[in-house]
């Protein structure tokens, strides 16, 4: 019953600055990441309310000198979240568990290795950044419940099934803030859109001016 996103939230992109742009131009050519490392799954990712930590990352692979960010920019957007799998949730979060062992199973029938996250060699923190595990599991999720959603319509005329728009989730990140402390300088929630249709348009981020002083 209350599953639904229905209020609209504000989130960032990190890109590089032609990136930004074509955004801006055309907002109807929007770039999946289909990474087998992501952390929730395949869609478009977003920093909630987070400008800042979405121009730290696009910065990063700025430095690291990756193809895809010559010029670190950040685009915002206004997204409405719809049918969420938000692993903030404890329902989603079981239902995720109750996904993962039938592609356990799945692996260890066919004789494949089990993907397993991993730490990036550029991270001190040991954050296992490359979410290889967590990907699959999310992914196989969202298959079988469009195997089974598309088997119901065609049996029945419906299902009770529902298709999930986006992934949201948690993450404590980086190093903590001082000694001993269980804040982490870079903890954020991160969106992952698999609908683009929840993307009701992007813009450039204005910087705040003191309107008295205007």
């Amino acid at each position: 019953m209350y599953d639904n996103r229905s209020n609209l939230i504000i989130g960032f992109h990190g890109c590089d600055k032609e990136a930004a742009a074509a955004l801006i131009n055309n907002p109807n050519v929007i770039k999946i990441s289909s990474e087998p490392y992501d952390w929730l799954g395949h869609g478009m990712y977003f920093w909630e309310n987070n400008q800042e930590r979405a121009m730290q990352w696009a910065v990063e692979r700025q430095l690291r000198r990756k193809k895809d960010v010559a010029d670190a920019a950040v685009i915002g957007a206004v997204i409405q979240l719809g049918y969420c799998c938000d692993l903030m949730d404890s329902r989603f979060t079981s239902l995720l568990k109750d996904y993962y062992k039938p592609m356990q199973d799945w692996y260890y029938k066919t004789g494949k290795p089990l993907p397993i996250n991993k730490d990036l060699s550029t991270d001190p923190h040991k954050g296992k950044l490359l979410r290889f595990l967590d990907c699959a599991a999310i992914e196989w999720m969202h298959a079988n419940i469009g195997v089974q959603y598309k088997k119901n319509k065609k049996e029945q005329g419906f299902s009770d099934l529902k298709i999930f728009d986006s992934t949201r989730g948690a993450f404590m990140e980086g190093a903590p803030i001082y000694d001993g402390a269980e804040i982490f300088e870079k903890t954020h929630v991160q969106l992952c859109i698999r609908n683009s249709n929840c993307i009701k348009g992007f813009f450039l981020p204005r910087r705040e001016i003191d309107f008295l002083a205007a």
